[in-house]
């Protein structure tokens, strides 16, 4: 579900897309008048949406449910939500299912003993926010609340296929690897059950095994280590992917990767043996007619348009983006940078030394890696964005995620992104050192004078070893806004400022990747107290309808000058 090839042959999947009950609960009313069972008003909505576009709800936080009824013939159904703005929990036919935190990740339930027939599901959907909140409320972004990704109903029968991962490495040639599968595991059936389980790529099978689950269990599941020879190296610009399948005798699961390796040495950043610039933008997956129920054909026109730039790398700011997005990415050959939502200032020493807070942290990590963990545009992780790094709490949320994403994330790189580099406390929990800095913008200094005292910051930390990618750099301009003078706000400072800034990174060997702020102008949140005109974060290079400021021209130019340097060299 939520891709761009069918998951499934065998297993019945359901989309639920589409015409949903819908009542907005202002006074928190609807638990006690147990609307879980059935929504006694409301109006008819379509999912997936967000309710912050509807009229007079568009700073509504706070609590809406929701109502679908569907069909099954099948005794075990397994209820698939692939993003849910911000706190969900579930009913279906009036019993509790679950709840689940996190707007950015997928969640599901399997419920067994379902009879045949029609069935009522129910949401309660809650986008406030408290202390212990992630995002906080203090949020440079919009706080949209709704089901904003697909939701599915799939029928399992026998043992069923929930989840894979592939772990392979390459051997020091690229040409061959070793690798195994991790697969979860679950018995459908009210019996034991046997079956033969079977693993392929690209048409061959690479491993066969008989299972055996009693009735109810669940099994994770790791194979044999098995070979591939003759490996299609994954690289930019040049995506060869392999197809995975799955089979029992009742279910099959399919998914897609990639083979390639990504190193950090000699001060550099190296893909499939080779040192790599990052060229890039950061990429806001909201619309304004739309919020984060961003359409699927605009995502690709999103990447028709970047692709233009001659970008070869994207950071999802600042949380996971949909999963028809990071297959498009595989299938272009564009590296992703791919973080979870916590982000700045908002989050307050006691907000990091919070056991709650770096728990759910560390949960949407998990849920990170399990949904994405195949997908070979992914080379970086990213842990948090510009929080107090020069704390305690701060230092021990860092830890505690960078240790997690070593022995889990794979081949990836980990980083954050910081901009308190001077008195950062954290940049050994990193492989990368990822700045955001705005000279020219909300800093007068230069940044040569800046890149120097990172440089000497390095140095005292003995960390010289670390290249430095530019996670963030940019000014505002709004749309339109043209003048002779070269002063702020304007489209003509905008350009000029980007294109100086990208030469200079490019001829600086400490830096090996920068990424422009921002892609899009985006909606931001009034709460956080930040001063953006129209309501909107203007530092889009296009702004929020994808029309094109002269900034887009002037980063294009300079990307396509560097790379054109790069395949001369």
């Amino acid at each position: 579900m939520g891709r761009l090839f069918s998951e499934h042959f065998k297993r019945r999947v359901s989309c639920l897309d589409g015409a949903w009950k819908n009542a907005v609960d202002n006074k928190n009313v609807g638990l006690a008048e147990n609307w879980c069972c059935g929504l006694p008003k409301g109006k008819t909505v379509m999912v997936p949406s967000v309710w912050n576009t509807e009229n007079d709800m568009l700073s509504y936080e706070g609590k809406v449910w929701y109502e679908k009824q569907f069909f099954t013939a099948e005794k075990c159904i397994r209820l698939v939500f692939e993003g849910v703005m911000t706190e969900a929990t579930v009913w279906l036919d009036g019993k509790l299912l679950g709840t689940h935190y996190g707007g950015f990740s997928s969640f599901n339930f399997i419920v067994g003993e379902v009879a045949s027939g029609v069935h009522k599901l129910v949401l309660c959907v809650d986008n406030s926010f408290n202390s212990k909140s992630i995002p906080q409320a203090w949020v440079d972004w919009y706080h949209y609340g709704g089901i904003v990704r697909s939701v599915y109903v799939e029928e399992l029968k026998g043992i069923s296929i929930l989840n894979n991962r592939l772990d392979y490495e390459l051997n020091s040639e690229l040409t061959a690897a070793k690798g195994a599968f991790t697969l979860e595991l679950y018995n459908a059936d009210n019996k034991s059950l046997k079956t033969t389980l079977t693993a392929k790529l690209d048409g061959i099978a690479v491993f066969e095994q008989n299972i055996s689950l009693e009735a109810g269990q669940r099994l994770n599941f790791k194979t044999d280590e098995f070979e591939i020879q003759n490996i299609r190296l994954w690289d930019i610009g040049s995506p060869e992917l392999y197809n995975i399948e799955f089979l029992t005798d009742t279910d099959d699961l399919l998914d897609r990767t990639g083979f390639r390796k990504v190193e950090v040495k000699n001060e550099g950043i190296y893909l499939n043996g080779k040192t790599v610039e990052l060229r890039g933008v950061n990429r806001h997956e909201e619309y304004p007619d739309f919020g984060f129920a961003f359409p699927k054909n605009l995502m690709g026109k999103d990447l028709d348009i970047i692709e233009k730039l001659n970008c070869n790398s994207i950071r999802g700011s600042h949380y996971p983006n949909s999963k028809e997005f990071v297959d498009m990415m595989d299938e272009r050959g564009i590296l992703f940078w791919s973080e979870i939502p916590i982000w700045g200032f908002g989050f307050s020493e006691e907000v990091l030394a919070d056991p709650i807070v770096v728990e759910r942290g560390l949960n949407m990590h998990r849920e990170m890696i399990e949904q994405y963990f195949n997908h070979p545009c992914i080379i970086i992780w990213g842990m948090h964005n510009e929080i107090l790094s020069d704390t305690k709490p701060g230092y021990n949320m860092t830890k505690t995620f960078y240790e997690f994403l070593k022995e889990n994330g794979g081949n990836r790189i980990i980083t954050y992104a910081t901009c308190r580099v001077s008195t950062d406390i954290c940049l050994e929990l990193c492989d990368v050192i990822s700045i955001n800095q705005y000279s020219g913008w909300y800093s007068n200094v230069s940044w040569q004078d800046y890149l120097n005292d990172v440089r000497k910051r390095r140095e005292e930390l003995g960390l010289s070893d670390k290249p430095v990618i530019m996670g963030e750099f940019g000014c505002a301009a709004l749309y339109g806004n043209h003048t002779f003078d070269n002063i702020s706000w304007t489209e003509e400072y905008q350009a000029e400022l980007l294109q100086n800034s990208i030469n200079i990174f490019h001829q600086d060997p400490m830096v090996v990747g920068f990424y422009v702020w921002q892609y899009c102008d985006m909606r931001t949140c009034r709460r956080a107290g930040l001063d953006r005109a129209r309501g909107f974060n203007n530092k889009g290079i296009v702004n929020e309808y994808r029309k094109p400021k002269a900034a887009y021209f002037a980063v294009q130019k300079a990307y396509k000058a560097l790379e054109r340097e790069e395949k001369e060299c």
